[in-house]
């Protein structure tokens, strides 16, 4: 990178010294929890409705966790699946398979059973940590073809009393004979096993993400990549002593676990889980926690802004609202401010880069590029580069549209057991996104889209995210997603998919010639289609590829 001109790194002149201070990430997220256990032990931990865990039962309770995982014969290094929504029982079980030495392979309850059984035979997984629904529906049967050979369920109605049945649905079933309970091997006082404490630099996450295509891969976030990240968000986000983090975005997701656990751990903070993604439970949990900040994809602002109840006084608390894992639209920040108050802040990274590589300073609001109308995403960190590079991999000028890539103290070494696409990917350990974007003159970073989302209109290129931005500042919109779908005369027409918000009402010509207006003639979407809801993942990202299926043809 000699003589680069991102190397000058003009995002500098952005920060503020707190933001340009040196990182020196120590220990891992074991070692923030005995330090806050051991200096304020009474200090609430984990919020999960009406329940508390203090700093020091969580320490006592996934100690306990990780002697029973020693004492049934976990040897360091050993891969632990967590199939878990967001309760305290997902933390326990991280922090207690880390005080035994393993690697977490966090997995999206959502899976089938054969994403699974992917997962845990291409991880070589020794141990499973499962809800007691999830393994007498399916997960036992998976299992049995796969190295798993300790297992654990978990009723994820424990740690609270309150049973919120709009999304505590399920009841607690008996005892598996061929499992352990999760929350009795945490209150039996097992002692950890001595020794097996985890290093900077070994394994933390084994976090599996399908990338571009294919079969998902294993990216190997250590545990120096996660307190990097983790760091940067205490020194960066400004908040008050001790704060309150709600978990907005899924744990097993990357964000979640590093944005909103890490960071949380390593700045002593109380976190509020809420279980999963409802708008009601998690409008009523602001009001009752009243956090300071939050991280979740646009999709989720969506639904919050949408819900009946929502007021500015569920906001009030934020000092910082982030958004990530998603596109977030120009005309969702300027909605959701008008409405709520806050500025909702962008913010870009992948499972490969530990979360975040980009983001909004918290004293910055992200511009906005007169051209394509693409909100920016944010400044890269200090110790971070970003380049935009051609298909060769030649780097391009400020303002040329080209690949990310990032290279930095968050970029994780490989993929797990893949030699061939570590180097396709992480050329001289330097991250290949996929993702086509630009970066302006100041280091302000744009993400187009996927490279693989290009749509190619009779010889036109379409970024589908330019013409979802326009979508999106219809009042009717609630969700948008464009893709390409077959023309016999164009090659390929631009489809766009919609559901609207409630009370409202648009006629897809409308849309179309809404789009028309105020787009080139090559762009704007020949088909529309009202859907209810569009496809998501469980992180709140529109499914695009869902969309192009025949189904939805």
């Amino acid at each position: 990178m000699t003589g680069s001109r991102y190397a000058a790194k003009p995002w500098l002149s952005l920060l503020t010294d707190a933001q340009r201070a040196p990182v020196d990430p120590a220990d891992s997220l074991v070692h923030a929890l005995r330090r806050t256990a051991a200096e304020t032990p009474e200090r609430t931990f984990l919020a999960y409705f009406d329940g508390r865990l203090t700093y020091r039962e969580a320490d006592e309770l996934s100690d306990s966790v990780a002697g029973h995982l020693a004492a049934r014969g976990l040897e360091r290094g050993d891969r632990v699946a967590i199939l878990l929504q967001n309760s305290p029982l997902f933390v326990l079980a991280l922090l207690g398979a880390w005080k035994a030495g393993a690697v977490v392979v966090p997995v999206n309850p959502m899976y089938k059973s054969g994403e699974v059984t992917h997962v845990l035979r291409d991880g070589d997984v020794a141990a499973l940590i499962c809800s007691d629904r999830a393994w007498e529906t399916y997960l036992r049967e998976t299992a049995a073809g796969s190295p798993v050979r300790i297992v654990l369920t978990a009723c994820e109605l424990d740690f609270q009393t309150r049973g919120d049945t709009r999304v505590l649905t399920f009841e607690r079933l008996p005892q598996a004979p061929d499992a352990d309970d999760l929350t009795t091997v945490a209150r039996q006082g097992h002692r950890p096993p001595e020794n097996r404490d985890p290093a900077p630099d070994g394994t933390a996450l084994i976090s599996y993400t399908s990338g571009t295509s294919g079969t998902p891969k294993g990216a190997t976030n250590t545990h120096r990549n996660i307190m990097y990240n983790a760091e940067r968000q205490r020194t960066g986000l400004g908040l008050p002593e001790a704060p309150v983090y709600f978990a907005l975005a899924p744990l097993f997701h990357i964000t979640g676990m590093v944005c909103q656990l890490g960071a949380c751990l390593n700045s002593a903070g109380t976190l509020v889980l809420a279980y999963r993604f409802e708008a009601g439970v998690v409008l009523d949990a602001f009001a009752e926690h009243r956090p300071h900040y939050t991280v979740g994809p646009s999709t989720a602002f969506m639904a919050l802004a949408a819900h009946p109840g929502a007021s500015r006084d569920h906001f009030s608390s934020f000092r910082v609202i982030s958004s990530g894992g998603a596109p977030l639209p120009p005309a969702l920040v300027e909605k959701f401010r008008a409405g709520f108050g806050p500025y909702i802040r962008n913010g870009y990274g992948l499972t490969e880069c530990t979360a975040p590589c980009a983001s909004v300073p918290p004293h910055l609001e992200a511009p906005v590029d007169e051209a394509s109308g693409t909100l920016a995403v944010g400044v890269p960190g200090p110790d971070t580069v970003v380049r935009i590079v051609d298909d060769r991999g030649e780097e391009l000028p400020f303002g040329e549209h080209g690949e990310i890539v990032v290279r930095g103290p968050q970029v994780v070494p490989g993929y797990w057991g893949r030699p061939d696409a570590t180097a396709e990917t992480f050329p001289d350990g330097e991250l290949r996104t996929g993702d086509i974007g630009f970066m302006d003159e100041r280091g302000w970073l744009y993400v187009v889209d996927r490279k693989k989302d290009m749509i190619n209109a009779s010889g036109f290129k379409v970024w589908p995210r330019e013409v979802e931005d326009v979508l999106y500042t219809h009042p009717a919109v609630r969700e948008a997603a464009v893709v390409g779908v077959p023309d016999g005369y164009r090659g390929e027409t631009v489809k766009a998919f919609i559901s609207l918000r409630p009370g409202t009402e648009a006629d897809p010509a409308a849309l179309a010639a809404y789009c028309k207006e105020r787009l080139a003639a090559y762009k704007y979407p020949r088909q529309v289609e009202i859907l209810p809801d569009l496809p998501k993942t469980a992180s709140g990202k529109i499914l695009r590829r869902e969309l192009r299926s025949p189904a939805h043809g």
